[in-house]
């Protein structure tokens, strides 16, 4: 197997500890406990500070966010995003691999569940 048929062969799963919300128009918000003990210790000096960061996802963002089931891989991903969206995604594969590598290497909103 090639390196290219690897990396699209690899499946995410949103990670167990992620909250997040779905609107009515399939926009993702991803909401990041903001419990820091330093957050924590000014919110009761009554700090405005929120319990949730909240992160909203652009159309694209969220619509790949909600493919990810533990089930599909990045190759099923891209083709149900090409369908969707069509040329507006190409590059497909350069462009689904950096903003999954970001939410999984950066964000930790998902995970590889085949190593």
């Amino acid at each position: 197997m090639s390196n290219s048929e690897e990396v699209l062969n690899i499946i995410f799963k949103i990670s167990d500890n992620l909250e997040y919300e779905v609107d009515k128009d399939g926009i993702v918000t991803v909401l990041e406990k903001q419990d820091h003990k330093i957050q924590k210790f000014f919110r009761k000096l009554k700090f405005a500070i929120p319990e949730y960061k909240k992160i909203t996802m652009d159309e694209y963002g969220s619509y790949v966010f909600l493919q990810i089931d533990g089930s599909k891989t990045v190759k099923d991903i891209g083709e149900t995003l090409e369908v969707k969206y069509g040329n507006e995604v190409h590059p497909l594969y350069e462009r689904l691999l950096l903003f999954l590598n970001h939410i999984d290497a950066n964000c930790h909103y998902i995970e590889r569940i085949n190593l």
